[in-house]
């Protein structure tokens, strides 16, 4: 508990000391873990000289027969801890195509969001632990992933806070078990059906069996090493970006070519992403390699089509343009959804 409370207070602090927060709880050992450090210091009102007020959210997905009554549990719980206001939130899952953990997960930050904003709270704390970041770096290795993905879960981004990302998944047990508190095991954590859960009860077992001991320490040591230079990276391609971007009307940018192909690799591609992501895009990796191939004076003009209606092609090269200069610049156009 000493270990929890103490990795409380340094996400906290990383979050510049929000007076508001809330605790995003499942019912299960991590999240109630967290709630039980989280209101050792709500019930004393302050953390290391600073006002703090907690409360907790338990979303119910209604994806199994017993969620509503493990939500109502959850919840008396939490309000038992001191934690308030303690609201469960019932959320429709819809489907998308892009699978139940993905819907669910939607669901789940829009409700936590919603919740946060109706209460002024400056902070919503999730139970990760190492464990979980462990599984993130897999599965972005097994997707093929680029730096920030890789990067893992972050302590501290944006609203959401994760006190527990130095803490093993047997850690919040011991800390619901010290506290008397008897969580709830989701079923699907262990269901095949599911990449994660098949990566937490199959594929990492295995790997620590075979590698020894700390693959899992050693993964989470990869997302916090990417991470930084993911951050580092993303910062030197917005600053690149602000200054390359011409904004022509509204629903159309452009990019210098030449300009754009000077930058090195890591810095183009992440320029090119922000391109697109402004305005409305979802590029994927083999749809922003052949953008960046229309800087290739030998390749084709375009346009390229990228997820979520945004087209991309290269202007031709002006005839009065100074000798050596090999094409024009690239336009970007957010088309109208039909």
């Amino acid at each position: 508990m000493g270990r929890a409370r103490n990795a409380v207070k340094a996400a906290l602090e990383e979050a510049g000391w929000p007076l508001r927060v809330l605790v995003a709880c499942s019912g299960g050992a991590d999240s109630l873990a967290l709630a039980a450090a989280v209101a050792h210091f709500a019930r004393r009102g302050e953390v290391d000289g600073h006002p703090l007020e907690a409360g907790a959210v338990v979303v119910d997905h209604g994806l199994q027969e017993a969620t509503a009554e493990v939500a109502r549990t959850t919840a008396g719980v939490l309000r038992e801890l001191g934690l308030s206001p303690v609201r469960v939130v019932a959320v429709e899952v819809r489907r998308s195509g892009e699978g139940p953990e993905a819907e669910a997960r939607a669901a789940r930050f829009a409700a936590l969001e919603a919740a946060a904003a109706e209460w002024g709270a400056r902070g919503v704390l999730l139970g990760h632990t190492l464990d979980d970041q462990a599984e993130q770096v897999l599965l972005g290795l097994a997707r093929g992933s680029g730096t920030r993905s890789l990067g893992g879960m972050r302590p501290v981004r944006g609203l959401y806070v994760r006190p527990f990302l130095g803490l093993r998944r047997a850690d919040t047990v011991a800390v619901c078990a010290a506290e008397g508190i008897e969580p709830w095991y989701d079923p699907t954590n262990e269901d095949p059906r599911y990449m994660r859960s098949r990566v937490r009860v199959g594929i990492m077992p295995f790997l620590e069996a075979e590698l020894g001991p700390g693959v899992a320490e050693g993964l989470a040591r990869t997302a916090t090493i990417l991470g930084r230079d993911a951050d580092y990276l993303d910062a030197e391609a917005g600053r690149a970006y602000a200054s390359l971007v011409e904004r022509a009307e509204p629903g159309t940018l452009l990019l210098p070519g030449p300009e754009v192909r000077a930058l090195p690799a890591a810095i183009r591609s992440r320029v090119l992403w922000l391109a697109v992501v402004e305005l409305g895009g979802q590029p994927t990796f083999e749809r922003l390699a052949a953008v960046e191939r229309l800087l290739d004076r030998r390749g084709s003009a375009g346009p390229i089509e990228v997820p979520g209606h945004v087209s991309v092609r290269r202007q031709p090269r002006r005839k009065d343009a100074a000798p050596g200069t090999e094409y024009g610049k690239l336009v970007f156009v957010s088309h109208p959804r039909r």
